[in-house]
C-alpha cells in the first residue's frame, strides 16, 4: 500500500469521524433543547390563570438513579372551555418505574374516584384535583396510591395525537366495532372503528382510548388506554423512532407541560429504554369499588384506603395473587364516567 493510499484511507475515515461527531452533537443538541422547554412558563403555563401558590410546585428530591420513580400523566379534553380554564383529566395514569429491578408498571386511575382533594379540604372527583394546580393533582394522586409521586406529564387530544403521528402510528388489534358519533364538536371528534388489527394513526387512536359507550363504560376505557400506551412505549424503543427522537420531541412540545429537569428526563428515558413493563392495573381495583350517590352525583368510593395501598405494594412488590376481580363486575346501571355540569356529548 502506498503511502498515497494510506493517506487518503487516513482522511477517509477523519471524515467518516467528523460527520458522526456533527450528528451526534446536533442530535444531543436537539434533544436539549426540546426538553428543556417542556416546562411551560408565563403565558405558556396552562396553568397561568392561577395564583402563584397553586401553580408552583415542591422540588422533588434529587433523583440519583436508583430510587423508584413515580410519574403521574394527565390527559384532558379542553374542549368547549373559556380561553384560560383548565380541563378536568380526562385520563390519569400513575407509571412506577424501578430503575434497579429494570420494572415498569402502570397504574390507571378512575376519574369518577371520590378521594379528598389535597389542599382543598373537601372531597370530589379525583378528575377534578388538577384544576387546582399540578402539586394538587400530585398529592392527591399519592395520597390514593400511598407512593411518592415525584413528576407529572400533562397534555391534551393534541398532544396525543402528535405523539402518535410523530412515531408513524401503531400497528393495533381493535378488539370490537366502536361508533360514537356527537354534534357538540361538529363530528371532529366523532368515533367509528372496525374490529381487526389495523394501523391506527393519531386521530384513530384517539378515538380507539376514548371510547367508553358499551356496557362497561370507563372500566374498559382505562384497559384499552394502558394497552395502548404499551404498544407506543415498544414502538418507542424502535429503532427508527429513537434515530427520529429530535422529530418527534418537537413535534409534541407544544403539547407538553411537565416538572421533570432535562437531567432527570435523559436519566428516565434511559432506564425506560432498558425496563419492562411487568404489571397494568386498574386504580381502584374492582373489589374495593363502592358505588356511592353524593351531591356531585354517582361516584366510585372506596371500601379500605388501607386495603387499596396494600394493593399497590403488592403489585409493585410482585405479590399480587391475580389479575381478577373476586366480586366480578360493577353493576352499569348507571353512568360511571358522568360529570356534573358536563354532558355525555362534550367529553
Amino acid at each position: 500500500m502506498t503511502k498515497r493510499t494510506k493517506r487518503t484511507i487516513l482522511w477517509s475515515i477523519a471524515a467518516v469521524l467528523v460527520a458522526v461527531i456533527a450528528f451526534a452533537t446536533y442530535y444531543f443538541v436537539a434533544i436539549y433543547n426540546q426538553v428543556n422547554n417542556f416546562h411551560k412558563v408565563g403565558e405558556n403555563s396552562p396553568f397561568s390563570q392561577l395564583s402563584p401558590t397553586d401553580t408552583k410546585v415542591s422540588d422533588p428530591p434529587k433523583w440519583e438513579g436508583s430510587e423508584r420513580v413515580n410519574i403521574l400523566m394527565m390527559g384532558v379534553d379542553a374542549r368547549g372551555l373559556k380561553k384560560g380554564e383548565i380541563p378536568r383529566s380526562d385520563t390519569m395514569l400513575v407509571a412506577s418505574i424501578d430503575p434497579v429491578q429494570k420494572k415498569g408498571y402502570l397504574f390507571s386511575i378512575m376519574r369518577d374516584t371520590y378521594v379528598d382533594i389535597a389542599g382543598q379540604d373537601r372531597q370530589d372527583r379525583i378528575n377534578t384535583a388538577i384544576t387546582h394546580g399540578p402539586e394538587s393533582a400530585m398529592k392527591t394522586a399519592s395520597d390514593l396510591l400511598g407512593i411518592p409521586i415525584q413528576y407529572y406529564v400533562y397534555t391534551d387530544f393534541q398532544g396525543f395525537i402528535a405523539l402518535v403521528d410523530s412515531v408513524g402510528g401503531v400497528d393495533f388489534n381493535v378488539e370490537k366495532d366502536m361508533h360514537y358519533v356527537s354534534a357538540a364538536d361538529q363530528h371532529e371528534y366523532d368515533i367509528d372503528l372496525k374490529k381487526g388489527m389495523q394501523h391506527l394513526d393519531g386521530k384513530t387512536a384517539l378515538q380507539y382510548v376514548r371510547f367508553r359507550h358499551d356496557a362497561m363504560s370507563d372500566f374498559t376505557r382505562t384497559e384499552r388506554q394502558r394497552n395502548f400506551l404499551k404498544a407506543v412505549a415498544d414502538k418507542m424503543k424502535s429503532t427508527t423512532s429513537i434515530m427520529n427522537l429530535p422529530g418527534i420531541l418537537e413535534k409534541i412540545n407544544p403539547y407538553i407541560d411537565t416538572n421533570m429537569s432535562v437531567n432527570d428526563m435523559w436519566k428516565l428515558a434511559s432506564v425506560g429504554y432498558d425496563s419492562q413493563m411487568s404489571g397494568s392495573e386498574q386504580i381502584p381495583p374492582m373489589d374495593l369499588l363502592v358505588e356511592k350517590n353524593t351531591s356531585a352525583g354517582s361516584v366510585l368510593g372506596i371500601s379500605s384506603e388501607k386495603k387499596l395501598k396494600q394493593y399497590v405494594q403488592d403489585v409493585l412488590n410482585g405479590t399480587k395473587s391475580t389479575g381478577k376481580s373476586k366480586s366480578g363486575t360493577v353493576s352499569s346501571s348507571s353512568d360511571h364516567s358522568s360529570d356534573t355540569g358536563t354532558s355525555e356529548a362534550a367529553r
